[in-house]
């Protein structure tokens, strides 16, 4: 049938006239955004054709390739890594941003259609450099038919695969199959390699060698398209039987053993008219919303494996439901087979019955939250497998543990290259002189002659969208209207994140890897936004000013699940209040304010969780304290003392500067804090140190633990709180304190004595007021002349900080006597703070770390003292996510993910002191990486 619809295509296009008569050059590219793309779209076979027809060929090189360049230059090709002598570039995937060369015709799968937030940068290159882009997956028929496609691959690699997954997932249940000698499907060079394998498994199978305690396996096919044909073309190599699904509860229970039993299950089979149980396809197309599927509880509970191959649009029933899966693991769906072919029905340990009947989905859609809504995340070639335990909704790397085995491989046509590269090529070659001799240059209104098929799939051309494809630009509109509240119903979480700033990243990155999850990103700070287009899938980025534009923060809170706010914590009160009357959840890594506290009652009534301090400090240390206290108290114990001791810091090769301190969050914070006040209980007494800066005055302490670091403290905030919070009332030492190099209280000391650590209003920093330097400002605060000379300056401020030289080589070192402008905020503390932004920021290739250290004494019966040590040394990435970022943003989006996943059942301000709460959340960011090293003495 494809053989007929080719030969067709090519007797209706053979005699096609061209605008461009001239010979033209064409290039096949090099794949280089995948490590597993080994295919082309075309084969050295495709190519000696064109050779032939008299169009010069360029091949980039690539040793990856499936088809060696000795291949193409055998027939006829020119191998060279410069194309710019082509005039149309082919290649399979995205290109990237800096490969694609002006005024050329590109043609590939450009996912674009759907204004995917991560090629827009890619498409705006496009229409920059004048390229003229067509796309495979737009190359279609009059009635919508598709022209070229690897789908066939698609289904037969992923049915490989997933016979290879069940080997070993019913080997770590306890039984070896003759499908343990079926290969993944990448490690066969041909498909006919493979079938050999499955043909071998095949023939034991029909001996009987299959376990009689697993039962007759069942496999059931969804769609009847290319992919389900593909996958169908393996499984018909072993001995089988396909039955019609009414007839699949009958073989599953009483099947033979010595076959596999095959079921196809099309639309009809499973999708029920609501109001009568009927069918109509063309009703069903227009109006899905009037059906359900029964698949869930008429067909899948006999399945042994799903192979799953439907196109699913966000408005059709799921064939598979997250509650489905908990269902399907139900114990008793285990396989109950007729005594004709087993010989016991009691289970051993030797020979254990399956937990459930259904061991595995292939999922070869690969449509994360689609049709089979609990599938995720896409698995990679190189870590195909996973196992989702329905029950917990939790999913496992690999083929352990409890649950049905996923294999849901993006790119499955990947792993068998050379023939999916022949079997495309053979679908583009009819229409490849019409791609040919396309011009970029040439008007795309001009073009006339050219095969519908290859006209209809030009996208982009001469600078702007073709016709058909205008709507792009408008869907991108309003992207930057709605951010994930117009993302489709397959990301049923959205998420609206205020602020794009220091945290943003990680945060972002960890909830768009979850598919089911769409973010809006807000930022006045434009560049922020612009940083952050394109950055990550499923996160679109807008311009909003939360100050000025509250009724479209209102409808942005109002379209979105949660609101995670990484504003400044005096902005967090409105924003809850905002989220209680709209009845959405709230989660910000900030400490528990007294406004918020007021707004408890309102939440509870509201039925939202306001869930807060879930960073590092605070988050991640009250979560590593309460671990501690709840081991001591639940073996008998009792908390005398707890002394905690965080910081964000450069890493000690990094920390060269005046302050030794550089800047992974906001430095306004940062001063803000120095000027607070603290309390502490030290062996029963209150200490208290007051606001405007004698917490650095009287507080500093020095370090003795991790002396390599050379590390001084002082205390933060009201630690004495906690005393009830952390339910440690007989403690008679609680303190919390925040860790510095040595040297940096007495320089903040030296900025206090200045006035510049002052949020007081000045008129010399309003917008509008003269540009003034740091030396005639600084000379002005301390009554000085504006002419003053360099020397007579330095005298003053050596006055001022109690001629003290080091606070007075830090204020030069800082640049503060310079004639530098200052940034004019208003407030000295806010223009201060923009100063040390851009002087102390973090290079490229450097690095910052969090030190968290907590000392907790436990006290038993009988005299025994414990001594907890619970420290964690977090590292930054050069170039990656610093390690206050890290520990900041993913504890937070943790926790947001939790709540979207009704893990966080308690409403009203939550803090993470509960276990259950922390305990999940720990393990996660275990996973992560981030993961405390304790040690215990006792005496």
């Amino acid at each position: 049938m494809i053989l007929k619809h080719l030969r067709q295509n090519i007797i209706k296009y053979s005699n096609v006239r061209y605008v461009n008569n001239s010979a033209p050059i064409v290039a096949i590219r090099r794949e280089d955004n995948v490590v597993w793309e080994r295919r082309a779209p075309l084969a050295p076979s495709h190519v000696r054709k064109l050779v032939h027809d008299g169009i010069k060929v360029l091949v980039q090189p690539a040793n990856k390739r499936a088809f060696p360049v000795q291949e193409y230059v055998s027939v006829g090709a020119t191998i060279q890594e410069d194309l710019s002598e082509a005039s149309v570039i082919l290649g399979v995937k995205q290109v990237p941003v800096d490969c694609l060369q002006a005024d050329k015709t590109y043609i590939f799968f450009s996912h674009t259609i759907k204004a995917q937030d991560e090629n827009m940068p890619m498409l705006d290159a496009i229409l920059e450099r004048n390229i003229r882009l067509i796309d495979y997956e737009m190359m279609a028929e009059a009635n919508g038919m598709r022209v070229v496609a690897f789908g066939q691959y698609a289904g037969s690699a992923g049915m490989i695969n997933i016979l290879h997954g069940m080997g070993l997932r019913l080997l770590a249940l306890g039984h070896h199959t003759p499908l343990m000698h079926i290969g993944i499907a990448h490690n066969y060079r041909t498909s006919g390699q493979a079938i050999q394998a499955v043909r071998d498994a095949g023939y034991e199978i029909s001996l009987g060698r299959l376990p009689e305690s697993i039962g007759p396996l069942t496999f059931v096919f969804t769609g009847t398209g290319n992919v389900s044909q593909g996958a169908q073309e393996v499984f018909k190599e072993l001995p089988h039987v396909y039955v019609e699904p009414h007839e699949l509860k009958n073989v599953a229970q009483h099947g033979d053993a010595s076959v596999v039993y095959g079921c196809i299950v099309d639309m009809h089979d499973h999708l029920r008219r609501k109001s009568d149980g009927g069918f109509d396809m063309q009703e069903y197309f227009n109006k899905p919303q009037l059906y359900e599927s029964v698949f869930a509880k008429e067909i899948a509970p006999y399945a042994s494996c799903i192979m799953n191959g439907i196109f699913w649009r966000p408005q059709d029933p799921r064939l598979l439901t997250t509650p489905d899966a908990a269902l399907l693991q139900d114990t008793t769906t285990s396989p109950k087979i007729s005594p004709l072919v087993r010989r016991s029905n009691v289970s051993s340990e030797g020979c254990p019955r399956l937990p459930h009947r259904l061991i595995a989905i292939g999922d070869v859609s690969a449509d994360p939250g689609g049709s089979v809504e609990f599938m995720k995340n896409c698995t990679s070639i190189d870590a195909p497998f996973v196992v989702y335990d329905g029950i917990n909704n939790e999913t496992q790397q690999g083929v352990k543990g409890p649950g049905i085995l996923i294999c849901s491989v993006d790119n499955l046509p990947a792993q068998l290259p050379r023939e999916s590269t022949q079997f495309f090529g053979d679908q583009l070659f009819p229409y490849m002189k019409d791609i040919a001799h396309n011009v970029a240059t040439s008007n795309y209104e001009d073009i006339h002659s050219m095969s519908p098929v290859v006209k209809n799939a030009i996208i982009a051309s001469n600078g702007k969208l073709t016709p058909k494809f205008e709507y792009i630009q408008e869907l991108r509109k309003k992207r930057m209207q709605a951010g994930a509240m117009y993302a489709t119903s397959s990301q049923n979480h959205k998420v609206l994140v205020l602020g794009a700033g220091f945290v943003s990243a990680p945060l972002i990155d960890y909830l768009t890897k979850h598919n089911d999850t769409a973010v809006t990103v807000a930022s006045n700070i434009k560049q922020e936004v612009k940083n952050m287009s394109g950055k990550f899938k499923h996160a679109s980025p807008i311009v909003l000013d939360i100050l000025k534009e509250t009724d479209r923060l209102t409808e942005l809170v109002k379209g979105h699940d949660l609101v995670i706010s990484l504003l400044p914590h005096t902005i967090h009160p409105p924003i809850a209040k905002l989220c209680i009357e709209n009845k959405k959840n709230f989660v910000t890594a900030s400490y528990v304010s007294p406004q918020i506290k007021e707004l408890e009652k309102s939440a509870l009534d509201a039925g939202i969780s306001i869930v807060m301090e879930v960073g590092v400090d605070p988050g991640i240390d009250h979560m590593l304290a309460m671990q501690c206290f709840h081991d001591i108290k639940e073996r008998g114990g009792n908390v005398s003392s707890f002394v905690s001791w965080c910081g964000g810091l450069p890493s000690p090769e990094d920390s060269e500067n005046p302050l030794k301190y550089k800047f992974s969050w906001s430095p306004a914070g940062m001063l803000q804090s120095a000027m607070a006040g603290s309390r502490y209980l030290k062996d029963g007494k209150v200490i208290e140190m007051a606001e405007g800066g004698d917490n650095y005055k009287y507080g500093r302490q020095d370090i003795s633990f991790m002396p390599g670091f050379h590390l001084e403290g002082f205390p933060n905030r009201d630690s004495i709180k906690y005393k009830d919070q952390y339910e440690i009332q007989e403690a008679d030492t609680v303190f919390r304190g925040t860790l510095r190099y040595d040297g940096f209280v007495d320089s903040i000391i030296g900025l206090q004595q200045l006035g510049i650590v002052s949020s007081e209003m000045n008129s010399m920093l309003d917008e509008d007021s003269p540009d003034i330097s740091w030396k005639q400002f600084i000379s002005h605060i301390l009554g000085g002349g504006s002419d003053i000379s360099e020397e007579d300056l330095q005298q003053l401020v050596y006055k001022c900080v109690d001629e003290n030289d080091h606070r007075l080589q830090t204020i030069i070192g800082l640049g503060l006597l310079s004639e530098n402008i200052v940034p004019k905020l208003k407030s000295p503390l806010q223009s201060l703070a923009a100063h040390l932004a851009t002087k102390l920021t973090y290079g490229n290739d450097e690095r910052d770390m969090i030190v968290l250290r907590h000392e907790v004494i436990g006290q038993f019966n009988k005299g025994k003292t414990e001594h907890h040590n619970i420290d964690l040394v977090v590292y930054g990435e050069p170039a990656g996510y610093t390690a206050m970022a890290a520990t900041v943003g993913y504890p937070c989006a943790i926790a947001a993910r939790m709540v979207l996943l009704n893990k966080i059942e308690t409403k009203g301000v939550v803090t993470p002191l509960k276990k259950a709460v922390y305990k999940p959340l720990l393990k996660e960011l275990k996973r992560l990486g981030i993961k405390p090293k304790i040690s215990i003495t006792t005496n």
